[in-house]
């Protein structure tokens, strides 16, 4: 089975990841790919560099991933341009992860699983982690440096929570759980 795990910055959907994967599930982060292509060398750096040029490479050779973040939050244009480079790159590794990965259940983080449109023909369930807007916003503070506004701009780019809970076939309502309550929800779904 291939379950889609999706949720907004600061829902914890990243530990509910964490969560299946040691339960057994294989693993397929789509920002560990987006990083992984993006750093030195890596196969999207060509693209990028000749799209946007050297203002958004690092000195190291990676993507100036602040620069970037500020370039696409301002421009619509240069999201979609940066979209097109990675998207392809990011679906061809999970589809080389997942064939690799045998039979059991297979889990794609993916962040921008609604707002790609693709995402869902790929997956046979999609499982949403959510938590309001004030939580998001308190969790990412807690543990990242950003300044509100920073927060509340990816918040804004991102899938709002009712589109993400109307495209879920289970949702877990990650607000003041305890870890161990969050873990015995991730135990309890059913896939059947």
């Amino acid at each position: 089975m291939r379950i889609g795990l999706t949720g907004g910055i600061g829902s914890g959907k990243s530990t509910v990841a964490s969560m299946l994967a040691a339960a057994g599930a294989t693993l397929i982060d789509t920002d560990a790919i987006a990083r992984a292509i993006t750093q030195s060398r890596g196969a999207a750096m060509p693209a990028i560099e000749a799209v946007f040029g050297p203002s958004v490479i690092a000195s190291d050779g990676s993507l100036d991933r602040a620069r970037m973040r500020d370039l696409v939050f301002a421009d619509a244009a240069a999201k979609v341009r940066l979209e097109a480079i990675l998207h392809p790159l990011i679906g061809a590794e999970c589809e080389t992860q997942a064939a690799a990965a045998g039979p059991g259940l297979i889990v794609f983080d993916v962040p921008l699983l609604v707002e790609s449109k693709r995402w869902r023909a790929l997956v046979d369930r999609v499982l949403v982690v959510d938590a309001t807007e004030e939580t998001q916003l308190q969790r990412v503070l807690a543990r990242s440096g950003w300044t509100p506004d920073a927060v509340r701009a990816v918040i804004t780019q991102q899938a709002s929570r009712a589109a993400r809970r109307a495209a879920a076939d289970a949702v877990i309502f990650n607000e003041q759980l305890t870890l161990e309550e969050l873990e015995r929800e991730v135990r309890d779904l059913r896939w059947a």
